[in-house]
């Protein structure tokens, strides 16, 4: 059975947090979302995909590419009829793989009921919260949102017996209609609007989930600091390759990257065998990532930027932790790294670049005239990483494919400047401007947070 270490678990105890050195199963890593240590949940294995078992997957539904990922992780821990009704319910919807021109992709992530890719890891996520806690526990989950990993987490958790959501986010980085999803949602989902940034947002859930007087409420996370999350992202590069590779070449990836939890999954991918020829993680002007990798020194950039591409407004990524462990290093939640990854190892199979909002911008312009493509913000991101990863390339190019994250949609407001047109809505997001809620409104302060969650909940 794979077990679950603490990112931390290697930390010296003079650094002021005892590190936790056990081992827990996926269900108490599921359900407790953050180890004690405040280090992120990691497999001690990886296990090994069979290749000729995902080309088979050529042409068949995403669910089916779902259960075989997560199967190789879970297989010990869930009968396989419940998996298999857990991934039927979660991918009821098409996942569209369009093509550009030439090798190039843009695998669109945008068809689920919030029009966002955090659909995909909220709505498994929530199936196997429900399925692994049992029906006499209750679980208080916490998320911050920088944008869509809000109202999808929401919506997945909507109704979910025994299970209350509440949902942070920054006051004015959200978008008007990422605004209106996150505060309607009602039922036992509650949103919180803190005067601050993601970052706030973020560090006030982990100090929650740290704090021993809170234990009895029995929280959890939605966030990526979830491997929950992390397990079902695998699959969108497994299924990629298996509808568009041929001859088993190997694929580049390009995947707009905040809080890393999506590129995390691709990291994943290849390490299980999939044939990827190089991770692409492009960010926006939150350039703490990239600069690492070009000059081998890790800084916090605080506070983070307020970029247009605002669900990657992100200035401490927190599956940073994760990377760095899977290259040997060690770095916290403060963003302080105690041991160094290998730098050599991570830039072979990584390439990282900020993408300026001009350049989202005039990426959204470029391949709408010259494709008839239609991008919102952090797909152009990804879009203009691939291309500028594509430019150092010599030969033949290679199988591409670059994440489209959220629904042109979402930000009309942009698409009706840049291109002049009105982005059609999908059904998922008709209907939205009428519904009704409004949020709880705290500072961004440790202890006005704390007080509201033991008046508010059970």
């Amino acid at each position: 059975m794979i077990r679950y270490y603490s990112t931390n678990r290697n930390l010296d105890p003079s650094s002021g947090v005892v590190p936790f050195r056990g081992l827990v199963t996926f269900r108490e890593a599921l359900l407790q979302g953050q180890a004690p240590d405040e280090g992120l949940f990691m497999p001690d294995v990886v296990p090994r995909l069979n290749l000729e078992d995902v080309v088979t997957l050529k042409g068949r539904p995403y669910s089916e590419a779902a259960l075989l990922v997560t199967g190789l992780f879970l297989r010990d821990e869930i009968e396989v009829s419940a998996l298999e009704r857990i991934v039927e319910d979660s991918y009821p919807f098409e996942v569209p793989l369009e093509h550009v021109y030439g090798r190039r992709y843009i695998m669109r992530l945008d068809r689920g009921p919030t029009a966002s890719f955090k659909d995909f890891a909220a709505r498994m996520m929530a199936r196997l919260m429900a399925y692994f806690k049992g029906p006499d526990r209750r679980l208080n989950v916490l998320v911050a949102t920088s944008g869509d990993t809000g109202s999808a987490v929401g919506e997945a958790f909507k109704g979910v017996p025994g299970i209350a959501v509440c949902i942070l986010y920054p006051r004015g980085e959200v978008s008007g209609r990422q605004k209106k999803q996150l505060d309607t949602i009602g039922g036992n989902v509650r949103a919180i609007s803190i005067e601050g940034k993601f970052d706030d947002c973020q560090n006030l859930v982990k100090e929650a989930f740290a704090d021993p007087s809170l234990a009895y409420l029995n929280f959890t996370s939605a966030n990526s600091i979830n491997f929950g999350r992390i397990l079902p992202q695998m699959v969108y590069y497994v299924y990629a390759w298996a509808q568009l590779a041929e001859d088993g070449e190997e694929m580049v990836v390009s995947v707009p990257s905040g809080n890393f939890g999506n590129a995390l999954g691709c990291e994943y991918a290849r390490r299980m065998g999939l044939p990827v020829k190089k991770l692409v993680m492009p960010t926006n002007e939150n350039d703490e990532f990239p600069r690492f990798l070009a000059r081998g020194r890790y800084e916090v950039q605080s506070p983070s930027r307020a970029c247009l591409s605002n669900a990657m407004n992100v200035g401490h990524p927190s599956n940073l932790a994760r990377f760095f462990d899977l290259y040997g290093g060690t770095v916290d939640r403060k963003g302080v790294v105690h041991r160094r990854p290998d730098l050599e190892e991570m830039r072979r199979n990584i390439f990282s670049i900020s993408v300026s909002d001009d350049e989202t911008r005039e990426t959204i312009k470029n391949v709408y005239e010259r494709h008839g493509t239609i991008l919102e913000p952090h797909g152009a991101v990804g879009w203009k990483g691939l291309e500028t990863w594509l430019e150092g390339l010599e030969g033949a190019e290679p199988l591409s494919v670059s994440l489209e994250t959220a629904h042109p949609a979402k930000f009309p407001d942009e698409i009706i400047e840049l291109l002049g047109i009105v982005p059609d809505p999908p059904e998922s997001l008709r209907g939205l401007d009428e519904r009704e809620g409004e949020p709880v409104e705290l500072p961004a302060d440790y202890g006005a947070f704390r007080d509201w969650l033991m008046a508010e909940l059970e």
